[in-house]
């Protein structure tokens, strides 16, 4: 009984400490348990602290080299949500445009052309007569539709591709520049409807049919026809560039080819470009088609950079056999028919030159202004290789009388402009430009216009001047309306032919104007 009872407490006593050293493991993971919820606790406000903090709208504070850049009233407050991506594409392949049209008024102009890229006299030009009121297409900008695409082809390395064809939305015809010239042969001024000469002759993709390679490292290659490097940088440099009624770089053409409107856009040509930080580099040639063409050799090169809200570039080009294109007068039909030369899509006569020319073009934005500038000079040459009756020219298009000795002496032609643009809000821009050009006298030496300075002769001394202001309000996602006017005036020599001046009888002044105030709707896809 007493060994029982010994093995019992024995037990008892066992049990007793098991019991204790459970309660007592029991006891320390609970406070460990405890510490930890207790530091969880503190570190779950800190953290709403801090959210708090980073929640809470700060003051606005704008960086003195932020107040110098072009994007200063999007870095000065929080930004909007971007805008949903609507572009019309399909795995990089994407169609684009533009659609413009609206009403004007002309004090003096000529009819509304069908064929020409602008399809009025925008600018005072030979034939601008009577008062024009009626349908004003491609004002602001002109009208085409596009397809282009890129699609990478390896690690970084790009394929890239644009086609585009520009057109009159009044009256849905490709636009044809030269063929608007032939319209208008064997007719006198007064009868002439609005033409205009342009690198756009009535092709398929008469804007620019270009591929090519492009790399974020090493630039981009394309071949094909397209703009010029000039033509990029007057569009670039102009307030208003682009607009056919408001711009006199736009509407005249010359200036973005190197003197002639037809090498404002190149055929047969290879362009490269490459950005090397701040500064980029760009070279372009044409070359000729061969035996007689007017598509003759062609070579530019430019350099600019950028620099918190500046933007500068430099262009020297050499363009030869170039040509501006004018309507056959009656003889002239009569003697190209009698030639029995060959007729094309259409004859023209024309002035043949080798062009050498040089561009400076800045633009500077602080804010909500742009202000912007640039200078041409241009040297006109007689062709090294003249060009003989019955050359072709772009489109199809034959140049049955061209003149190779137009100027006996180099014609020097300068272009200076200014323009500003103030965006009032985010959706309403007002644009103001001014334009002045002038020319030398280039008559032959000992001539009896050599030296001349009045309205006798083309190659006597002159000057042309262009003022324009434009509001343009942006009112719902791709769609704007616009309100502008240009006033042009050209004396002396450049205003030799006009009607204005000694191409009727009674006119005897050695200047000519015109004003085209007008209004429209564009639409942008």
């Amino acid at each position: 009984m007493k060994k029982t009872f010994i093995s019992a407490a024995a037990v008892l006593a066992f049990a007793t400490a098991a019991h204790a050293d459970e309660l007592s493991d029991i006891q320390s993971q609970a406070k460990q348990l405890r510490d930890q919820n207790a530091a969880m606790t503190r570190r779950l406000a800190d953290l709403e602290k801090r959210q708090k903090a980073l929640e809470a709208p700060k003051p606005v504070t704008i960086n003195p080299v932020d107040a110098m850049a072009a994007d200063l009233p999007y870095k000065a407050a929080v930004k909007a949500k971007a805008p949903e991506n609507d572009d019309l594409c399909i795995k990089g392949i994407c169609v684009y445009g533009n659609i413009d049209m609206g009403v004007t008024y002309q004090n003096h102009g000529a009819p509304l052309s069908p064929l020409a890229v602008g399809p009025l006299d925008y600018l005072v030009s030979k034939n601008s007569n009577g008062a024009y009121f009626g349908a004003g297409p491609n004002q602001l900008s002109t009208s085409f539709i596009g397809l282009r695409g890129k699609q990478e082809i390896a690690d970084n390395l790009y394929a890239v591709f644009n086609l585009q064809t520009q057109f009159d939305p009044a009256s849905g015809s490709t636009s044809s520049g030269i063929g608007s010239v032939a319209q208008n042969n064997g007719l006198t001024a007064a009868q002439q409807n609005a033409f205009s000469d342009s690198s756009k002759a009535g092709q398929m993709f008469n804007n620019a049919a270009y591929f090519g390679l492009s790399s974020p490292t090493f630039g981009t290659l394309t071949m094909g026809r397209q703009s010029a490097l000039s033509s990029d940088l007057v569009t670039n440099y102009d307030a208003l560039g682009g607009a056919n009624a408001f711009s006199l770089l736009t509407y005249q053409g010359g200036n973005g080819g190197g003197g002639d409107t037809e090498d404002r856009i190149y055929d047969n040509s290879f362009e490269y470009r490459v950005n090397v930080g701040p500064v980029r580099f760009a070279a372009e040639t044409q070359l000729r088609n061969g035996g007689n063409s007017g598509t003759g050799n062609a070579f530019e090169g430019d350099v600019g950079f950028d620099y918190m809200g500046f933007s500068i570039d430099f262009l020297g080009g050499k363009i030869y056999d170039a040509v501006s294109a004018s309507p056959l007068s009656a003889a002239q039909v009569s003697a190209a028919n009698a030639l029995g030369l060959a007729t094309g899509n259409g004859q023209v006569a024309g002035n043949v030159s080798d062009n050498t020319v040089f561009q400076v073009g800045a633009r500077y934005t602080i804010g909500a202004w742009k202000l912007f500038a640039g200078y041409e000079h241009i040297d006109f040459a007689n062709p090294n290789n003249p060009l003989a009756p019955g050359a072709f020219l772009d489109g199809g298009y034959i140049l049955t009388n061209p003149n190779n000795a137009n100027f006996p002496n180099d014609k020097i032609l300068q272009t200076a402009w200014i323009g500003v643009k103030y965006s009032v809000t985010s959706t309403l821009d007002v644009t103001g430009s001014y334009y002045h050009e002038w020319q030398n006298a280039f008559a032959a030496t000992g001539s009896a216009n050599a030296g001349c300075s009045t309205v006798v002769s083309s190659q006597c001394s002159g000057a042309l001047d262009a003022v324009s202001l434009v509001v343009d309000w942006r009112f719902a996602r791709h769609m704007d309306m616009y309100a502008g006017a240009m006033w042009s005036q050209v004396q002396n020599g450049l205003a030799n032919g006009f009607l204005q001046t000694n191409g009727t009888p009674g006119n005897t002044g050695n200047k000519a104007n015109s004003v085209d105030p007008g209004i429209g709707l564009r639409y942008q896809f």
